[in-house]
């Protein structure tokens, strides 16, 4: 791409399976790199000169491309830079959107920073996390996100919208939700303070306990969800074909209190769930997939679920995202059969359409 004299040149029919961790889907139509915000406007530009829609990419490990491809300019938004700046008890992280989010983690723990041990291992880049809202093991990025910096695709502009701004909520934000589309993420500020690292979950409490760690470090946190995400195949591994996924493919369902109690009474045995700040119950979608006669392991064809984790749908070698699509979808309906809970499928499906096996992937009911 060049944009030293105002022109864009995107490249044409560009393959997009290997852009992606799950490595399924066709060929983007038009595809470009942006490393500033410079070039993300001109992208922009580009389109609206060709009446081309435009389609953003960042890390694509939460991400689904249709078989058929894109028809749209894939912008790959590559933005790179970390600068870190104490102020006053705090220190702000501006970080560019295209840096890998593990070495940004790696990064806060080598310096004393509480609030993304918990995150580690997490692969994507950072402009992926404050659209998600990505979470595990207590914490959520959007507890340290002071700013998002992004182009906004309706004025035309650069906006910086304050962490109140960004309508988080459980693995969603405005960015997902009812601005979906509008906004290029290019920038993201952290606010981090020293501290203790945060010790809440179940399975990292086990680790540490196992490993004889009686008052952990922040390190030892991070070595801990390295290690727990490891064994459940949810770090990127070339090596590992149980992460070919875009990692936990359900987010886990929301309950309140009674409806948990419910479940409990008509499962067998207990059904796990993690009781959240406003009392609602975080159930676990693994044991409800498992629950429902999906077993680690389970294949069909090129697909199924990794052996290691029954929340991650893998691709076997030679999978179609159509097969993807088609297994998710008979989770779903099975689980709903069983426990009459709608799981919503997590990951973004690119060059879909208004697919109706997408939209009830993507569809809640309560």
């Amino acid at each position: 791409m060049s944009v030293a004299d105002g022109t864009l040149r995107p490249a044409a029919g560009v393959p997009m399976a290997s852009m992606t961790s799950l490595g399924v889907g066709g060929a983007a139509r038009w595809f470009v790199r942006a490393t500033t915000i410079d070039e993300v406007a001109a992208a922009r530009r580009w389109c609206g000169d060709a009446g081309v829609p435009l389609c953003v990419l960042g890390g694509g490990t939460n991400m689904i491309v249709a078989d058929g491809g894109v028809d749209a300019l894939v912008l790959q938004v590559a933005i790179r830079g970390v600068d870190v700046r104490r102020q006053g008890s705090s220190t702000l992280l501006r970080l560019g959107a295209g840096e890998p989010w593990d070495d940004v983690v790696s990064v806060a723990v080598s310096r004393g920073l509480a609030g993304l041990e918990c995150l580690s291992g997490i692969p994507g880049s950072v402009g992926g996390t404050p659209v998600q809202n990505v979470g595990a093991y207590g914490q959520e990025v959007a507890q340290t996100i002071r700013d998002v910096t992004a182009f906004d695709r309706e004025s035309g502009e650069v906006v910086t919208l304050s962490g109140s701004e960004c309508g988080f909520g459980y693995r969603t934000s405005r960015f997902k939700g009812e601005d979906e589309g509008r906004f290029i993420v290019c920038e993201v500020g952290l606010d981090l303070r020293a501290g203790p690292p945060t010790v809440a979950y179940p399975d990292v409490v086990g680790h540490l306990t196992r490993h004889g760690v009686t008052k952990p470090a922040l390190v030892d946190v991070r070595n801990a969800v390295l290690a727990i995400r490891r064994h459940k195949g949810m770090v990127l591994d070339p090596a590992d074909p149980d992460t070919r996924s875009v990692g936990s493919f359900f987010m886990n369902p929301v309950v309140d209190p009674a409806r948990h109690a419910d479940l409990d009474s008509r499962a067998t045995g207990r059904v796990p769930g993690f009781v959240r700040s406003d009392g609602q119950v975080k159930i676990s979608a693994a044991w409800l997939i498992e629950q429902a006669g999906f077993a680690r392991g389970h294949q069909v064809g090129a697909v199924g679920l990794s052996t290691k984790h029954s929340l991650a749908i893998v691709n076997r070698g030679a999978a179609a995202s159509r097969e993807i699509v088609a297994l998710a979808g008979a989770i779903k309906r099975r689980v709903i059969d069983r426990f009459g809970i709608w799981l919503c499928a997590e990951p973004s499906f690119v060059g879909f359409g208004g697919d109706p096996d997408v939209a009830f992937l993507k569809e809640v009911r309560s």
